[in-house]
């Protein structure tokens, strides 16, 4: 469809990231295509200036969400009504169910001839399979991550494309070296990466823990350089909150990329989330760390979540452990430093996580296409009927 107008909207720095790459990918198939946005930093850096701020549903946790659901609401409200001033042909909804379920809702009963496209569905495969049937209700079409997602919508006919894993498209090797050189550590120091989180909630239960981690490890060991990437939606945070990290570790300017760190890194202590598939599509072995609120926990553990674990990279080996992962009461700065270091002092178990991390990723491989590049294909064909 030529001239077609696509709204995309994005709560989080991932979908945010998604959003960006999917919105280029557009304009670069159909240069007619005009393009709206709701966002942050990625998608403003094509131009998409957000009419609103969606700072403040970087919430974690479902008791957490639940606190902040006036928050939520209030925004969805003005992202409807952002989308109806522009009148687009399709809105993209990334990621952030509970937002976006709210903002298709809204648009769909003030226009319903605008196409709905949900950008990353909820994890039915996890967590309420329910969800399908309220998602298949509301949208016209999902593209998802993972083929095992299908199966799921079929019985509610809602139409499905498997786009693969966003973060294996992202396949640029970094350059070690580069990023070696702007922290200063020569070939033969050992590097520790501190990837503490994107969300603010993240910095507050999950960094400390992190910190304190790597602190022991400097303590047990001078001679690492340790280095902290904190999201850029979050620098200035993890900042004011850590002040003194900056006196035995090193955290890079945003001038050094993400890949480049990565790649210089002999380990991560890494919070979970997406860039735990990013660190090892660039070889780097880590451990996974994660908290959130008490009553959240209890409920996704005994009553929604049904992997054992919660790294994606895990749950696609059969739900084993291939990275290991320390969750909630296990979450202890003593335990992560230990098993960091006993890794780091042994290179046969560091290329034998390296090499069960590589076996993971070819299973989570669903596409020789990028992902960002089926997205656009199948937005353009959504719109055009076919």
């Amino acid at each position: 469809m030529s001239g077609a107008r696509v709204y995309f909207v994005a709560a989080e720095p991932s979908g945010d990231l998604l959003a960006r790459e999917t919105a280029e990918a557009l304009k670069a198939k159909d240069p007619s295509v005009t393009l709206f946005g709701i966002g942050g930093r990625e998608l403003a850096k094509i131009g998409l200036e957000s009419p609103i701020d969606i700072a403040p549903l970087s919430i974690l946790g479902l008791f957490e969400g639940l606190k902040a659901y006036g928050t939520v609401v209030k925004l969805a409200d003005a992202a409807a009504d952002a989308i109806i001033e522009a009148d687009p042909d399709a809105v993209v909804l990334v990621d952030s169910w509970g937002f976006m379920l709210r903002v298709a809702q809204r648009v769909r009963n003030r226009n319903p001839g605008i196409k709905l496209i949900k950008l990353v569905g909820p994890q039915v495969w996890a967590t309420r399979a329910g969800r399908a049937k309220t998602l298949a209700a509301t949208v016209d079409h999902l593209i998802c991550i993972h083929q095992m997602e299908a199966p799921y919508y079929e019985p509610h006919g809602l139409p499905v494309t498997v786009m693969g894993n966003p973060a294996l498209s992202r396949t640029e090797k970094g350059d070690g070296a580069r990023a070696r050189g702007a922290i200063e550590a020569n070939n033969t120091d050992q590097v520790v990466l501190v990837l503490p989180g994107s969300r603010p909630s993240e910095i507050k239960r999950v960094a400390p823990v992190l910190v304190e981690a790597a602190w022991l490890m400097k303590s047990q060991n001078p001679e690492l350089k340790i280095v902290f990437a904190p999201a850029p939606s979050v620098k200035e945070q993890f900042l004011d909150a850590f002040p003194g990290v900056q006196k035995w570790a090193r955290i890079p300017d945003e001038a050094t990329s993400s890949a480049d760190i990565m790649v210089a890194a002999d380990f991560a202590l890494a919070c979970s989330g997406t860039v735990t598939s990013e660190l090892a599509v660039q070889g780097t072995p880590f451990l996974v760390g994660y908290k959130t609120g008490w009553i959240t926990w209890a409920l996704a553990r005994y009553l929604l979540y049904k992997p054992e674990h919660i790294t994606l990279l895990n749950i696609a080996t059969d739900d084993t452990e291939v990275a290991p992962e320390y969750v909630q009461t296990k979450f202890q700065a003593d335990d992560l430093a230990d098993k960091a270091l006993s890794l780091l002092a042994d290179p046969v178990l560091l290329q034998a996580q390296i090499d069960a991390q590589n076996k993971a990723l070819s299973r989570m491989g669903e596409r020789d296409e990028a992902a960002y590049d089926v997205a656009a294909d199948t937005i353009l064909s959504v719109i055009s009927g076919c």
